[in-house]
């Protein structure tokens, strides 16, 4: 497992170009995220927590400010650097899993190792454990267009965390999901999150599921609304 790290996010603007004019997504963010914490990011549509995800998880680099890894700067390094960075450090749960459709579920789940250097027989044996865990111990050789939603998110969540990432980020991981499968698969992602000792940060329009994190942050406008509670009980 790669050694966990605090998260420091100070003065974090991510600004597009639209017709001309531009388009402020993010304003001069600032957070401290603690090594294994947990916390949900919830907002309106258009407040800018996709785009956060993105910046942080290093899908894309922010306007200005900076990130901070424990002791290191992220965005002072090149892109294939962020690209080791992102193999190494970091998994990825999103509302549309990006499978590759022509492989099976086992070779879905191996493909970040093999990438980030893993030898075949280590990659093969992390991923059927992590496949087994989720629950498709007999589905290895299944492609996505044969399993359900919920058994392409449970592979998604698989491969997410085959590297042992020190951070693992969720982008409204359950959104075409059914409530019963919903709730299934976040009991999944918060006990793997406990095993593996990853730092867990879910975007989701969901109070209820906001609701079972320790911290919840609230986005308005691309800022963090102030005095945010650490829990958001039934707010709206």
């Amino acid at each position: 497992m790669s050694a966990g790290f605090d998260i420091r996010v100070e003065g974090l603007c991510k600004t597009f170009e639209k017709g001309g004019q531009e388009l402020k997504v993010l304003r001069d963010l600032d957070l401290h995220l603690h090594s294994g914490e947990r916390v949900a990011i919830v907002g309106q549509s258009g407040s800018g927590k996709s785009t956060f995800l993105h910046v942080l998880g290093t899908l894309d680099r922010p306007t200005s400010g900076q990130i901070w890894f424990g002791d290191r700067r992220v965005f002072s390094r090149s892109d294939a650097e962020l690209d080791a960075l992102r193999n190494r450090e970091i998994g990825f749960v999103f509302q549309f899993h990006h499978l590759m459709p022509d492989q099976d579920a086992l070779h879905n789940v191996m493909l970040p190792a093999l990438i980030g250097g893993d030898r075949m027989p280590t990659a093969r044996k992390r991923a059927t454990e992590l496949l087994q865990r989720v629950g498709l111990g007999e589905r290895l050789r299944h492609k996505p267009g044969e399993l359900s939603g919920g058994e392409q998110q449970r592979v998604a969540i698989a491969r997410a965390l085959v590297r042992r990432p020190s951070l693992v980020l969720a982008d409204e991981p359950t959104g075409n999901l059914d409530p019963g499968t919903s709730g299934d698969i976040f009991e999944m992602l918060m006990e793997l999150n406990a095993e593996e000792g990853t730092t867990l940060i879910v975007v989701t329009h969901s109070m209820a599921i906001a609701d079972r994190f320790e911290r919840c942050l609230r986005l308005v406008d691309g800022q963090f609304a102030p005095g945010a509670p650490a829990t958001v009980g039934g707010s709206a």
